[in-house]
């Protein structure tokens, strides 16, 4: 390596003014093994160039060549791999990361070893070494240029030392002064020589000449020896009386530690008894408050509450260690348990009372609020009850027992509250529903509050058969007391009497309508009123767990005895993951005979009309969607979501007996079918549907009724077309599914364009099917004899060679046509018209349709005639009795005098 160096600096380097410091043989790191070798460089002109160059053999092999250079300044990072294991690979990065291996490990931590020394001595931006051994780099670099950097130059550098400029100018001022210094070099030396020896002398002389200031320093050293001995024996004295003073301070300190802790001791119990003194100290304001303070005056119980949470606050102190065992301690804590359980009991007892007397208040009977249909309100006796509210939490944190008992007195008695004003309140809804009269509303209040007495009086008023859709000639009356009786609504898409939609008491259905609303209208906000008193009054929104009041043995008052307390693996069992959970059992608890009394109205709505149940779907749905959003798992969303299956599965049954009566219909044999019951049936219930469901939540549900009921329609069309005797299939299919047609276009019922298509195309398809059928009876022999022509063309006789034929030559042609002269044409489309006046019914008024219908089939078939007359007879001059136009005027004047 050295011999190479010697040759790269002699042949490289030295020709461009720099010098070789370090070197290395290297290859690309992941590539075929091409050698070459990294060199650091200093150039040998200031201002010095630090530079890395890359030099290579040439391709003969036979020189070296500077292939890549890059200065050192560009350098941002040199990464040695491993700095605890030998790694011949290295890393510099420049604008681009080069990766090389080294032939050696060696040779390349001298490389890493220069690069560094050159960096600390020539850079001010630092070059960052990653991976790198600390033993490579050194501390620290002395400054000058001087420094050596690296290999085998380190050592010459370090014995040359440039001078600097005043000794330069020294040497400079002394070759001066001889003259011959530079012609004559030993002349100069043997100056020089001279003039070294005369300094020698005199540097003796005046060594010499300072004896007597040697000697005068001696005795000053003696002096200051002597001084200084007695200065310490001064030290020994001043000693050991410090020694004395030392004992003494060392008794007054431990005295002062002593006192120290003394005070600290006293500090401390100072502290616990001022703790004990502040922290289970109750106010005799506070105990007069617990024993006897006025539970019923707003004072009284805002002292009640203030003295509460201080006893809780004395009770839940927590005690330091050793607290428990003094005695004052104990008996605080004994009059604190006396005074919480003197208050709980006189707590329970006072609300017990005011749960009591409510639930036996007679006061706020429904008699009332009959006209108004409207519920009580309770929001007195929630605003007073909540003035306990914060007294309910200290119960429920001291006394659970007591709280769990108030929490089942409060619902048994307001479910007996509850109870009569919501039975009353559905009695006047039903009684409304029902449509009595107004004596019959004033003699409510002396009605027995029953449910006997209330099934009487729906069975008087409604029939003991309890339907309304069971006949198809007449329709159920309700008789009501003191009024005259009316006809009702009727149930069914398929009364087959004289029913129309004139005659459907409209203001019924709207006003059942009302009736319905009102009742949820009064309902939701009672639920929702009661619900957010229960979260406040009973704190049910603090706590993720707790354990309801209302678990009880399923074994409880069965046979009158007073409920057992139940162990505590039962109150494990039954207790709630939430707070929510209580509130929904303590409401289910009070209102539970709401959704049993919603349910015997929705009854008794669907049996005074099955069509009340679209009213009751879309409401109720509504009232189900608005509860979701205030809250989805509320009472109020559950219940109502019970009692709307209900409401579907009534709306799903009316449908269902619409279709099985569509079914069971039958025909008159003696008249014609005309437009079907069940067709103008179903118009009215899409009528009334799209009325009462444009703005409903469930519209999918009446989607899905709606295809249900249109295929019946359909198929029920089909068949009584299939069955009739008088009227024909086509005319049937023809007017019932036009009627369907034009029905499903006006109303624009989106999920039925599948189906109105399907109407158009039957109607189409029949009213062709007819007007071809029954135009052929006026021309008969003159269809069959041109049957026959296009039969033997079709046989392969040629058109023009039909004429020759025995049964179809001119003259039997000419003595058909001579049939059918003018008069007898129109003869015949006249009997035809009072034919198809008889087929089709007025209701649809299809006749003219079907005339113009039948006026187009006959010019084509006029038409058809005429070619092939034409074609089969050409040159024979043989043309019909009568002319297209006076066809025209025949269809015209049967259309104008019928």
């Amino acid at each position: 390596m050295t011999a190479i160096k010697h040759a790269l600096q002699r042949d490289i380097f030295t020709p461009n003014d720099e010098r070789l410091l370090g070197i290395v043989n290297v290859c690309k790191a992941g590539k075929k093994k091409k050698n070459c070798f990294l060199c650091a460089t200093v150039s040998t002109e200031r201002p010095v160039q630090v530079k890395v160059v890359k030099v290579k053999k040439s391709d003969k092999g036979d020189f070296y060549k500077r292939q890549q250079t890059w200065e050192l300044r560009d350098l941002t990072e040199v990464d040695a791999k491993d700095a605890s294991k030998e790694n011949p690979e290295f890393d510099l990065h420049f604008e681009k990361v080069y990766r090389w291996v080294a032939s050696s490990t060696a040779e390349k931590n001298s490389f890493i070893s220069c690069i560094w020394k050159l960096n600390q001595r020539y850079l001010r931006k630092k070059v960052e070494f990653v991976n790198v051994s600390s033993q490579l780099l050194e501390e620290s670099v002395p400054s000058g240029e001087s420094q050596s950097v690296a290999g085998g130059d380190e050592d010459a550098l370090d014995d040359y030392q440039e001078l600097s400029t005043r000794e330069e100018q020294d040497i400079q001022n002394m070759m001066e002064m001889c003259e011959d210094a530079i012609s004559n070099a030993e002349a100069f030396a043997e100056a020089l020589s001279k003039e070294l020896q005369v300094l020698d002398g005199a540097n003796i002389q005046s060594i010499m000449a300072s004896e007597k200031q040697v000697n005068i320093l001696m005795q000053l050293l003696d002096q200051a020896l002597t001084e200084v001995d007695t200065i310490e024996g001064k030290l020994s004295s001043y000693e050991e009386m410090l020694q004395s003073v030392k004992e003494q301070m060392d008794q007054i300190s431990q005295s002062n530690r002593l006192i120290q802790i003394s005070n600290t001791n006293n500090g401390k119990l100072l502290d616990e008894i001022q703790f004990l003194v502040n922290y289970m100290d109750l106010s005799k304001g506070h105990i007069r408050a617990l024993q006897e303070g006025d539970l019923t005056s707003p004072k009284g119980i805002e002292a009640c509450i203030n003295a509460s949470e201080a006893l809780l606050q004395c009770m839940n102190v927590a005690l330091r260690p050793g607290h428990d065992k003094l005695m004052a301690v104990k008996q605080q804590q004994l009059l604190f348990a006396d005074l919480r359980d003197t208050f709980a009991r006189r707590l329970t007892n006072h609300l017990n009372n005011v749960f009591v007397h409510q639930g036996h208040d007679q006061s706020s009977t429904l008699s009332q609020h009959t006209a108004e249909l409207t519920l009580p309100k309770h929001n007195v006796l929630h605003r007073d009850l909540l003035r306990y509210a914060k007294l309910m939490e200290w119960l429920k944190n001291t006394h659970r027992e007591k709280y769990e008992g108030l929490s089942r007195t409060y619902v048994d008695y307001m479910s007996r509250l509850y109870e009569r004003e919501i039975k009353d309140f559905f009695e006047v809804a039903k009684i409304k529903m029902a449509g009595t009269s107004k004596e019959a509303k004033g003699k409510f209040a002396t009605l027995p509050r029953k449910e006997s007495a209330l099934k009487q009086e729906t069975e008087s008023l409604h029939g003991s058969s309890g339907k309304l859709t069971g006949s198809t000639s007449s329709l159920n009356k309700l008789t009501v007391q003191g009024s005259n009786s009316r006809r009702s609504q009727s149930s069914s898409l398929l009364d087959m009497g004289n029913m129309s939609a004139s005659d459907l008491d409209v203001a019924d259905r709207t006003k059942f309508d009302k009736i319905f609303e009102q009742v949820l209208s009064e309902l939701e906000p009672m639920c929702l009123a009661e619900q957010d008193f229960i979260s406040k009054f009973f704190k049910l929104q603090q706590h993720p767990t707790v354990t309801p009041p209302l678990a009880q043995p399923e074994t409880e008052e069965l046979d009158g005895s007073a409920p057992s307390r139940m162990p505590p693996q039962a109150e494990h069992r039954h207790s709630f993951s939430s707070e929510k959970d209580m509130v929904r059992l303590m409401m289910n608890k009070i209102f539970q005979s709401i959704e049993t009394e919603l349910n015997s109205l929705i009854a008794l709505g669907d049996k005074i009309d099955s069509f009340n149940s679209l009213y009751m779907l879309v409401k109720m749905s509504h009232h189900v969607w608005t509860a979701e959003n205030v809250d989805p798992a509320s009472y109020l969303s559950t219940t109502l979501g019970n009692v709307l299956v209900t409401v579907k599965r009534n709306f799903d049954k009316c449908i269902s007996g619409q279709i099985r009566q569509m079914e069971e219909v039958k025909i008159s044999k003696k008249s014609k079918v005309g437009i079907l019951p069940f067709v103008t049936g179903f118009e009215e219930f899409a009528e009334l549907a799209e009325t009462i469901f444009r703005s409903a939540e469930r519209r999918g549900d009446l989607d899905k009724a709606y295809v249900k009921l249109i295929r019946a329609v359909f198929m029920n069309v089909e068949k009584v077309a299939n069955e009739s005797q008088k009227t024909p299939r086509d005319v049937v299919m023809m007017e019932n599914f036009h009627h369907i047609f034009s029905t499903l276009s006006r109303l624009k019922i989106s999920c039925l364009d599948a189906e109105r298509r399907e109407a158009k195309h039957k109607y189409t398809d029949h009213l062709q099917s007819y007007v071809i059928n029954s135009l052929g009876q006026p021309l008969e022999k003159l269809n069959h004899f041109f049957e026959g022509v296009e039969a033997r063309v079709a046989q392969g006789v040629r058109e023009e060679e039909v004429s020759y034929q025995l049964a179809f030559n001119k003259q039997e042609l000419r003595k058909v046509i001579k049939e059918y002269p003018g008069k007898e044409v129109k003869k015949g489309l006249d009997n035809l018209y009072k034919k198809v006046d008889k087929h089709l019914c007025e209701e649809e008024s299809l006749l003219q349709v079907v005339w113009h219908s039948m006026q187009d089939e006959f010019i084509r078939q006029y038409k058809h005639f005429e070619g092939l007359i034409g074609r089969c007879y050409p040159g024979s001059g043989i043309t019909m009795e009568f002319t297209i136009k006076d066809m025209l005027e025949y269809f015209s004047s049967i259309a104008q005098s019928h």
